[in-house]
């Protein structure tokens, strides 16, 4: 009886492995697919996924490697959707891309609570590893203190001492405006004003045309967003 006892316990424990070795590692790709990111990350960044997985062998620890993907839509509450599906019932455990740190910020919670990963190279806000650093978050490529604390200080040195911001008003522009008018004010620079316009405007000339500028040279701020020149 032992000897039946210790056989079937040794064929469950043997097919729970072999259940585990079955089950793919899922990547989930989150990121903008119709909007102002969609050209330079969207589905490129899927395929750049996918050509990784494929480079590493296409497994990893006996198991394959498949990629997810889904367009947040440069909405929160959507990205959030999609985050919890993908942990709760899809089985990804790595999210990565998310350009759009509003987005970015809220999956950065719940990826927390779930005890999973998230690589944030789309994101750009410092945020992220700062209030709201998490064990379970890395911060790669860039970040808004970077951004705007150098090309502020860079301007002011060459001359561009008044400022107006004109921002993307989501979490993203937000952080930058106030980086880059910590760099601007420390060296003795000013900030006269600024707008906040929402994300993938394409013309700012109408925000600017009601302005009445104390002094007409200027240094704009264009935070990420399509954009053209203002003429």
């Amino acid at each position: 009886m032992t000897q039946v006892r210790a056989a079937v316990l040794a064929a469950l424990a043997f097919a729970g492995t072999v259940t585990a070795q079955e089950q793919p590692i899922r990547i989930g790709v989150l990121n903008d697919q119709s909007s102002v990111y969609a050209d330079f990350q969207g589905r490129g960044s899927v395929l750049a996924a996918q050509m990784a997985a494929e480079d590493y062998g296409g497994r990893a620890a006996g198991r394959r490697i498949e990629v997810v993907f889904a367009d947040h839509q440069n909405k929160p509450d959507v990205g959030s959707v999609v985050a919890r599906k993908w942990l709760d019932q899809d089985g990804v455990g790595l999210i990565v891309d998310i350009p759009n740190s509003a987005v970015a910020l809220a999956v950065n919670e719940i990826v927390r609570q779930k005890n999973k990963v998230l690589i944030g190279s789309g994101a750009g806000s410092a945020e992220l590893t700062g209030s709201k650093c998490s064990p379970n978050t890395v911060h790669w490529t860039y970040d808004t203190w970077s951004y705007g604390h150098s090309l502020a200080r860079a301007v002011v040195q060459r001359g561009g001492k008044t400022w107006f911001f004109i921002t993307a008003d989501y979490a993203f522009g937000h952080d930058l405006e106030r980086q880059a008018t910590d760099q601007v004010l420390k060296d003795g620079g000013k900030v006269v004003g600024g707008v906040r316009t929402p994300i993938a405007t394409p013309d700012f000339r109408p925000s600017c045309w009601p302005l009445n500028l104390p002094e007409p040279r200027w240094s704009r701020w264009r935070s990420r967003a399509a954009t053209q020149p203002i003429r």
